[in-house]
């Protein structure tokens, strides 16, 4: 029986990571039917900041002696996670969960259009003609002024924005930033949210089924960060990266089993153009990121 190189099994745990954190959107929108969203979320983050912060200590990356720079790119990413949080909560509990995900697709697209910008890394004219390709396809995918159209659609555009913000950041930070570190000051600042939001609401009492539910997204959100992890460091980033796209097939699977959701064929249609274009500039950055470290190591010899 043959073996599973590094490659495929990073491609394996990528796709578990991504159908795992599938599994959380669909167990938050379940309990969101019985409880408030600042509720749900305070309640899942109790439960991520204990796994996290246990996983960071076990991992020994629970460090406080980083410069002070660090720190303000951890909290500009944590204002960026917490409100994505926010946002693409509100648009799954009002859209069906493939149609949230199908637009989130787009993330690979924006960073690299927000990264050269921003950043000044360089942008060549495929990526920039893949970048408004997939634009296009979220534009059917949102269907503006379509009667399918949702103005929930646009929280999962800011979505969009606010998760781009966040992995703008990342690109900033020093590599001797422990990354359990910054996800359990994310889950802090989620769980912050959630408390502080959870002060204007009318708490409700957690019966059987929500607190199965609200387990369900803690554990599945705990495996996925594992799995995704786990996967960035078994194989090529350029290999195993697209893999991410599995949440899609997940997301339209239990979309239909779950929640009997179906999209019409123009969502389908967006997503696929999505999807393609998005493989296609993480293939032209592995290409790009091969090139300048050749150059690198060309300059050292």
């Amino acid at each position: 029986m043959a073996i599973l190189n590094d490659n495929m099994r990073g491609a394996l745990l990528m796709m578990g990571a991504m159908t795992a954190y599938t599994l959380n959107d669909v167990f938050v929108k379940l309990a969101l039917a019985d409880i408030p969203l600042f509720q749900a979320i305070l309640l899942r983050g109790i439960g991520a900041v204990l796994f996290l912060l246990v996983l960071c200590h076990w991992l020994g990356q629970l460090r406080f002696d980083l410069p002070r720079a660090e720190w303000w790119l951890i909290a500009l990413r944590t204002a960026g996670e917490v409100a994505g949080t926010y946002f693409f909560l509100t648009a799954l509990w009002h859209m069906p969960i493939a149609n949230v995900t199908a637009v989130m697709q787009a993330l690979p697209l924006t960073v690299s259009l927000a990264a050269a910008v921003f950043l000044r890394e360089p942008l060549g004219w495929r990526r920039l003609t893949a970048i408004l390709i997939g634009f296009a396809g979220v534009m059917l995918i949102i269907q503006p002024g379509g009667s399918d159209f949702s103005f929930f659609s646009l929280y999962a555009l800011i979505t969009v924005a606010c998760v781009t913000l966040r992995d703008l950041v990342v690109r900033r930070m020093s590599s001797d930033v422990p990354a359990v570190l910054v996800a359990l000051a994310a889950a802090v600042g989620v769980t912050a949210l959630g408390a502080v939001g959870s002060l204007f609401i009318e708490m409700r009492p957690v019966g059987t089924w929500p607190a199965l539910y609200i387990l369900g997204a803690t554990c599945s959100l705990a495996f996925g960060y594992v799995f995704s992890v786990t996967a960035m460091r078994k194989g090529e980033i350029g290999f195993v990266a697209p893999f991410r796209y599995a949440s899609l097939v997940a997301a339209l699977i239990l979309g239909v089993v779950v929640f009997g959701e179906w999209p019409n064929g123009w969502t389908f249609l967006g997503a696929a153009i999505v999807v393609a274009t998005g493989i296609f500039t993480l293939y032209r950055e592995t290409l790009m990121r091969r090139a300048r470290h050749r150059m690198v190591l060309g300059r050292l010899s």
